[in-house]
């Protein structure tokens, strides 16, 4: 399980993870927030369980991985 996430991918999910979570708690959207724990989880581990499936590679420094 190596990195397939560039640093620009993490950094947008976890933003991204981030916001849903927010616009959750505030009751803005329902449970499709719970998404945004999935984004933020990835993100910080720098690796996609759909991109390995697909095959997709991110990240520059290590696209071997």
């Amino acid at each position: 399980m190596g990195i397939n996430e560039g640093d620009l991918d993490r950094t947008l999910r976890t933003i991204a993870g981030i916001v849903l979570l927010g616009l959750m708690y505030m009751g803005t959207i329902g449970l499709w927030g719970w998404l945004g724990l999935v984004l933020v989880v990835t993100g910080a581990a720098g690796w996609c369980p759909l991109y390995a499936a697909l095959g997709v590679n991110t990240c520059r420094a290590n696209p071997e991985t």
